[in-house]
């Protein structure tokens, strides 16, 4: 993570539009690829391997950061620093005003607690029960929600292989957080429950606020996020939750790395990607790299080393993740709103997706 809006991006000069991944050919080498590829269509391919690099560090960081302190109080620093960052960039392009205008303004803050402030409390609280691999994982079940939710509310007919794909994601998951590891069921529970609260929220905005901008929405899920965030923490958590000034200013850097770069940033840095390059093509290089690059992540910072299964499981999930985010939708192109990590889409191609 998911999908907002009914227009397609579009590409700056030089990239390619429409088609999806399948109707994309790389180039035989290095020195065509060169000459292919535009200015904008090389600095879109940067910025989504940018956005998987950001992505692959969310779990890992947010496992150190709930390790050394209560995940209530890490959950709302991180929140507000997201927050603060949105409002300085919305302030800036004259834009703040935005998140109080009659209308929306009720239904964006209904985006901030379904896309941060309940999201953001279940991940923290889930990663600090079990490793940043099965955060990982766990975040992957954003498409299975995506699937039945469009089909639920939006009417979208099912396709053999998108179930297929999810069937092929799911039994990624279960084979490297299955009951047989030493795992805790509550925080598995919070963790999948985590991509849920994001698919909601864009169902808000795909039925309701389908005409405000990007950079809107994504103030909002952060401003409003932190507003409604902070003072349940600190309910939640009590005075318990507060560390001591020496281990606060410890922990300040990091929770503000987590907070401004790797949610925020994160954020942008989708978006950049994706009006420079088609959606599939975005997806497909961004989302089934995250769980395979957050291995590397994982050991560098809270040194945890994937079992055999987990690194099987972990290929499988990549695998029915990349499966499902390169099938063409049955209906038309949606933009997505990015989540925690990365959201997952493609275009439609003419006639649908008839598997």
């Amino acid at each position: 993570m998911d999908s907002i809006g009914r227009r397609r991006w579009r590409t700056g000069s030089g990239s390619r539009t429409g088609g999806g991944a399948r109707g994309f050919r790389p180039p035989a080498g290095p020195a065509i690829l060169c000459r292919t590829l535009g200015g904008s269509e090389r600095s879109g391919l940067l910025f989504a391997a940018l956005c998987a690099l950001n992505g692959a560090f969310v779990p890992a960081v947010a496992k150190l950061t709930t390790g050394r302190g209560d995940p209530f109080f890490v959950a709302a620093v991180t929140t507000l620093f997201a927050g603060g960052a949105a409002a300085a960039v919305l302030g800036v392009r004259g834009d703040l005003g935005a998140l109080a205008r009659r209308g929306s303004a009720a239904l964006l803050v209904l985006i901030g607690a379904l896309g941060t402030a309940l999201p953001f409390l279940l991940f923290f609280l889930g990663t600090s029960r079990t490793s940043a691999i099965d955060a990982v994982l766990c975040l992957q079940t954003e498409p299975v929600y995506s699937l039945l939710l469009a089909w639920l509310v939006l009417g979208h007919r099912l396709t053999v292989r998108r179930v297929g794909s999810a069937a092929v994601l799911l039994a990624g998951i279960a084979l490297a957080v299955g009951t047989g590891r030493r795992a805790d069921t509550l925080g598995l529970a919070m963790l999948l429950a985590t991509p849920l609260c994001w698919q909601l929220s864009h169902l808000v905005v795909l039925r309701r606020l389908r005409g405000v901008s990007p950079g809107i929405l994504t103030g909002a899920r952060y401003v409003y996020g932190g507003v409604i965030l902070a003072p349940a923490a600190a309910a939640l958590g009590g005075a318990a939750a507060l560390p001591d000034a020496a281990s606060l200013a410890a922990q300040l850097p990091v929770l503000a790395l987590q907070g401004m770069v790797l949610s925020y940033v994160g954020t942008n840095l989708w978006y950049q990607a994706i009006t420079r390059l088609d959606l599939s093509r975005a997806t497909s290089i961004v989302v089934p790299s995250i769980p395979l690059l957050s291995l590397g992540a994982s050991f560098l910072i809270v040194g945890e080393v994937p079992t055999l299964r987990q690194a099987a499981g972990m290929l499988l999930t990549a695998s029915g993740v990349l499966s499902f985010v390169l099938a063409p939708h049955a209906v038309e192109a949606l933009e997505r709103v990015p989540t925690q990590t990365a959201p997952l889409g493609a275009e439609a191609e003419p006639g649908g997706d008839e598997a």
